[in-house]
This record gives C-alpha cells, sequence and structure tokens, in this order.
C-alpha cells in the first residue's frame, strides 16, 4: 500500500525551521513512495487561532516547494463530527464529565502521595452531574480510561524509527476529550482525522511519542484503522532546546527577509533539496 501522510500545523503563529523539518519529513515520506501527503490545519482553539496564521502557513509552504493532494482540511469547520463521535462514547460509558477548576486540579494532585501527579479522577461516578449539566456549570469531558483498556486490551503500535512499542494510555490518567472552552480536544480531533483522511502514516515529532497512547486507545474503541508512526527528531536551537513559537523561534518569514532562499531554509531544515545536495 503506498502510504498517505500529512502535515497538521496549528495556526498560531508563524512556521518557524521545527515546522519546515515536520512538513519536509511527511512530504518525502509520501512522495518518494508514490504515495499521498495531505495538508490539515488544526485550528480548534479559537481563542489562539488566527486566519492570518493559516494564509501564511499555505504561503509559506507553497514557497517551499511543498505540495499537497486535496484542499487542505480544516478542523473548525468539522465540529459536528467530532461531536458525533464524543456522543457516541458518552453513549457506551467511556466519558464522564468534570467540573474540576484548574485550581481543583492542582489541589488533588498536591493531595496525593507518591511520585503521581496525574488527575485523581474526582468527577469520575459523580451523581449530581445532570443537574449540574442542566444548570449550565461549565464542564469538560474525560475519558475513563480504565474502562476503555477493559474494553481494547493491551495496545501497541510500530513506528518506523524505534520498532514495536507497547500502549501505556494509563500513565496519562483520564485525560480530556473535550474542554470546556474547545468543543473538542487535540486527541480527538487528529485522531478522527487520520481515520478519516486514510492517513496510512503518522509522521511527527518525538515529543508526541506519548499522545500515541491515548490516541491508540480512541482508534481500538472507534474501531478505527492503525497507521504506522515514524516520531522523528527535533529541531533544536543553539541552547539545545527544541525549536518553539512561545520561545520566539525565528520564523520562516524572518528567514526569508533575511535573503534565505527555498533550496537553504530546505537545508537548514535538514532536507536538501536534490538540486542542491
Amino acid at each position: 500500500m503506498l502510504p498517505t501522510t500529512r502535515f497538521a500545523p496549528s495556526p498560531t503563529g508563524l512556521l518557524h525551521l521545527g515546522h519546515a523539518h515536520a512538513a519536509f519529513f511527511a512530504h518525502r515520506a509520501a512522495r518518494q513512495a508514490g504515495g499521498r501527503f495531505l495538508l490539515r490545519i488544526e485550528d480548534i482553539d479559537a481563542t489562539r487561532c488566527r486566519p492570518e496564521f493559516t494564509a501564511a502557513i499555505l504561503e509559506d509552504l507553497v514557497w517551499l516547494g511543498l505540495d499537497w493532494d486535496e484542499p487542505p482540511r480544516i478542523q473548525s469547520r468539522r465540529m459536528s463530527h467530532y461531536s458525533a463521535t464524543l456522543e457516541e462514547l458518552t453513549h457506551r460509558g467511556l466519558l464522564y464529565p468534570c467540573f474540576c477548576t484548574r485550581g481543583d486540579i492542582a489541589a488533588a494532585i498536591a493531595a496525593q502521595h507518591g511520585p503521581s501527579a496525574l488527575y485523581p479522577g474526582t468527577c469520575r461516578g459523580s451523581t449530581d452531574a445532570a443537574a449540574r449539566i442542566a444548570a449550565g456549570e461549565p464542564h469538560a469531558l474525560r475519558l475513563d480510561v480504565a474502562r476503555a483498556l477493559a474494553i481494547t486490551g493491551p495496545l501497541d503500535f510500530t513506528d518506523q524509527i524505534r520498532g514495536l512499542r507497547r500502549c501505556s494510555p494509563e500513565a496519562q490518567g483520564d485525560v480530556v476529550l473535550a474542554r470546556k472552552d474547545i468543543p473538542a480536544s487535540y486527541h480527538l480531533c487528529v485522531t478522527q482525522d487520520d481515520a478519516e483522511q486514510g492517513v496510512t502514516l503518522v509522521t511527527r515529532g518525538e515529543d508526541l511519542l506519548e499522545a500515541t497512547d491515548i490516541q491508540r486507545l480512541l482508534q481500538a474503541l472507534m474501531g478505527w484503522p492503525e497507521p504506522l508512526y515514524a516520531h522523528h527528531r527535533l529541531i533544536t536551537g543553539p541552547d539545545g532546546k527544541r525549536l518553539a513559537k512561545r520561545d520566539q523561534a525565528p520564523t520562516l518569514r524572518a528567514l526569508r527577509a533575511s535573503g534565505a532562499s527555498p533550496a537553504q531554509l530546505a537545508a537548514m531544515a535538514g532536507f536538501p533539496l536534490a538540486s542542491e545536495a
């Protein structure tokens, strides 16, 4: 089977070299095998995402010489699809409403004994949840991971770089699948979109390796296909820290403005163009 890969940035800022590395990695994994490359804009966080950043992402990728095989998928236009999945999981008794504030959660975690720093399931099994929801109290939706694992059994996944890996989603506690301020979470949206778009090889940074455990759990619960994975290295700055928007990593636009060519930026991102190699 020919691979289908994707690059899925969030338009919360401008792209930097780390994004360029991820985009080239996914693009080449598809193109060198004669497969498909998709672009997805993960803009579910309406408080941070901006349309001007989406426009800049598209422009930067075209300038780098990257192309994709169908119109970009825009997650904010697909909320009804994610809501339907949340309703199904709720109907199956796998989600529960969580009314805890950040302060509540911090206090509950601080009260735990031992090395664990996980949400302790304060709202799991609550008897007044329906009344609180009816009263309009804000709440998130958490996945009952223990109940989910009782259904799926042990899980693993194959990473082309690291080999077969056993999943431990319980190590992350009952993760949020819908926040109080955002109707669907990263875990849910990315996993559902990968399934619906036919992504067969998920390429992304190694900082998201643990996220795969939760996403494999969702795949097993929903009967979605299991893709292969490739969690690649991260591009780091002179201080050895990974490049990040919050640390004001130099953007592709700034590097372009300083005179860098697409070929030079590709080489800086670890992917020299064939004509320059």
